[in-house]
């Protein structure tokens, strides 16, 4: 009896609604909304083709005129039984569940409703490609923030990088490549081409939604006089620095390096400190992706 109450307790425990996962959810339903808009208002309209899954499902609709929505959700079936098996857990299988069901009802309410059905904003190929391809990448950003998958080749990559550590881009790349290849046979090949470039800024779009647009640099400086840089950058800057120590491959001299991390903006001013404090310094300045904590974003459980 006793271990029955302590297993209710724990199920309870297990599927307790937080805050975290109303605003997942709320990223997860945003997102594919955003998909499903810019499929109707410029993917669709252009005849385009994005990768994966979804993309064989636009193909079959240029071909049958099948909708899109219906054949994705057939295709994901079996997807997210698999993904539920191998990967698992309530909280998977629900917002996959939103985000492929509500972007692929939507998608085929829009394209058939009198009031909407054959709306678009521009006939130019160039310009459905370029929007379509950021609305579609935001939109998979937001349901990724929201810690959800859109199915289709999220689920496939997941599951083969789980199983046999496939590398996930090679999975994407694979997917994406069959895509435009069967729209280069079927149809023409300058559509194949509009189609990479929309897999391509869909995902620029997906990054830029993930990591923000305050793009960060990295900086690794070699300086004999590396306390008066480290305290300029202090007090122009407002950065503080890390000191490594570390030895010269050719001289074998016991030198010290500073590692900080600054807005891309305030490049300029440290390359200036740098100068000033020791013009034979060496720097390295280099893309970082992301940061997280004092002084960045803040740093979220």
């Amino acid at each position: 009896m006793e271990s029955k109450v302590l297993e209710t307790q724990k199920t309870k425990k297990k599927f307790k609604l937080t805050w975290r996962d109303v605003k997942d959810y709320i990223l997860v339903l945003a997102g594919a909304l955003l998909q499903a808009v810019g499929t109707w208002l410029f993917t669709l309209p252009g005849s385009l083709v994005s990768g994966g899954v979804f993309g064989l499902a636009q193909i079959i609709y240029y071909q049958f005129n099948i909708p899109v929505g219906l054949i994705a959700l057939v295709f994901n079936i079996p997807l997210f039984v698999i993904g539920w098996k191998h990967l698992g857990g309530f909280r998977f299988a629900i917002r996959t569940v939103i985000a492929i069901v509500v972007s692929s009802v939507l998608i085929d309410l829009l394209t058939t409703l009198p009031a909407t059905k054959g709306m678009h904003l521009t006939e130019s190929a160039l310009l459905n490609t370029l929007f379509g391809g950021v609305l579609v990448g935001v939109g998979l950003g937001l349901v990724y923030l929201g810690r959800g998958t859109s199915g289709g080749t999220d689920i496939i990559a997941r599951i083969l990088n789980k199983r046999f550590g496939t590398s996930v881009s090679t999975i994407y790349m694979v997917t994406d490549t069959i895509s435009v290849f069967l729209a280069g046979i079927l149809f023409d090949w300058e559509k194949a081409l509009y189609g990479l470039i929309l897999i391509y800024v869909s995902g620029v779009a997906v990054d830029m939604t993930l990591q923000g647009i305050d793009v960060v640099r990295q900086a690794m400086i070699v300086t004999e006089n590396y306390e008066a840089v480290a305290s300029a950058i202090v007090e122009e800057l407002n950065r503080s620095s890390t000191i490594i120590p570390a030895k010269g491959g050719y001289t074998k001299e016991e030198r010290n390096i500073l590692f900080c991390v600054v807005m891309r903006s305030e490049v300029a001013l440290l390359k200036e400190i740098v100068q000033r404090a020791d013009p034979k310094a060496f720097m390295v300045v280099g893309h970082a992706n992301e940061a997280l904590g004092e002084g960045f974003n803040p740093l979220e459980d």
